[in-house]
């Protein structure tokens, strides 16, 4: 389950091209606040940075009680920058924690992480917005974008607009995030990934896909060359024709009645003895079984590899019927309502 509460999701996530691929998992008209946070077709920039991006991370010294005296080689003498409290139990002193620091919510307050000095937060407008902005090409929109953890995770994930579909009939997205944090969690990220980034769990299995990514560290020096950044977004152009080429090869590969009742036995394997393991296993078979021989996203190539693939991914999805033959989750991102999970 999401670690987000859904009227969190429903409020700090932007959701598009739900003509295309329908609504995300958590959506619910009752919890939408001023505005629906689902587009149709493409979320426009603007609206990511008026309505996720409208803050900033300020730093903030951090203080701990202290004595307000340090000792030098020439005695005790004043900490630089002690306050002073006034409590119920007196006066309580103060002193700044050196080479620490405390990133914070412009707009709230909320400290989302503490640092040393070294730390550079990586501003989500700057990062995830202008820098995409700049680079986007006439044909790639944003997809989806969201606030996760009180604001201290953001993504924004671009794509194509419209569904790329095989001469075989399996339609996909191919798209690009770009991912950063001010808690320290993750390094700000460009990654190619299949799957439909519409949550905090579904962010965390893109982030955990194989698959090319450009990576830059919240230190004092780091910049995002723009030809990095460019040769990431191009990647989305090479996730439709190495898709494309997946799925072709697995449409010509035919698999037999025999190859999948072995592919059974060796992936849900039958226990000998009555009882629970048993009756588990045997629903689970059934479960596969009625996939590949009456789910409509299999039913076009039954008696292929490609048609095997679908049941046969573990997702929390795929018991779902699809409106569209889509490619499964896993190999290609399928742009049918059940794509999106939590």
């Amino acid at each position: 389950m999401s670690k987000e509460t859904l009227q969190w999701l429903n409020q700090n996530t932007l959701i598009g091209f739900t003509d295309k691929r329908g609504t995300a998992w958590h959506y619910r008209a009752d919890l939408q606040g001023a505005e629906p946070n689902h587009y149709s077709g493409a979320i426009p920039v603007g609206d990511v940075s008026r309505r996720l991006f409208h803050w900033e991370p300020v730093e903030q010294p951090i203080y701990v009680p202290s004595s307000g005296m340090e000792w030098t080689p020439n005695g005790h003498v004043p900490i630089p920058g002690t306050v002073e409290a006034v409590t119920d139990t007196g006066v309580l002193k103060l002193a700044p924690l050196p080479d620490r620091k405390a990133i914070q919510r412009s707009d709230t307050g909320h400290t989302m992480g503490i640092f040393t000095d070294s730390y550079q937060p990586h501003e989500y407008n700057e990062w995830l917005i202008n820098t995409i902005a700049t680079l986007l090409d006439d044909d790639l929109s944003i997809g989806s974008a969201g606030l996760l953890k009180n604001g201290a995770v953001a993504w924004v994930s671009v794509e194509v607009p419209d569904n790329v579909t095989t001469p075989e009939g399996v339609e996909f997205r191919p798209h690009l995030f770009g991912a950063t944090s001010f808690d320290g969690s993750l390094a700000t990220t460009f990654k190619r990934a299949v799957t439909s980034i519409v949550c905090d769990n579904t962010m965390a299995a893109g982030l955990g896909e194989a698959g090319q990514q450009i990576k830059i560290k919240h230190s004092r020096h780091s910049k995002l060359r723009i030809g990095e950044a460019r040769e990431a977004l191009n990647i989305i152009y090479q996730v439709a024709d190495d898709c494309a080429a997946e799925v072709t090869a697995l449409c010509r590969t035919s698999v037999s009645d025999t190859e999948w009742n072995a592919f059974l036995d060796a992936h849900v394997p039958m226990p000998d003895q009555p009882g629970r393991s048993r009756t588990m296993a045997e629903n689970k078979r059934d479960t596969l079984a009625r996939l590949w021989n009456h789910d409509n996203r299999v039913a076009p190539w039954k008696g292929t590899a490609w048609a095997s693939s679908k049941p046969s991914t573990p997702t929390p999805t795929t018991s779902r019927p699809s409106a569209a033959r889509s490619a499964p989750s896993g190999t290609c991102s399928a742009p049918s309502p059940a794509a999106s999970t939590s």
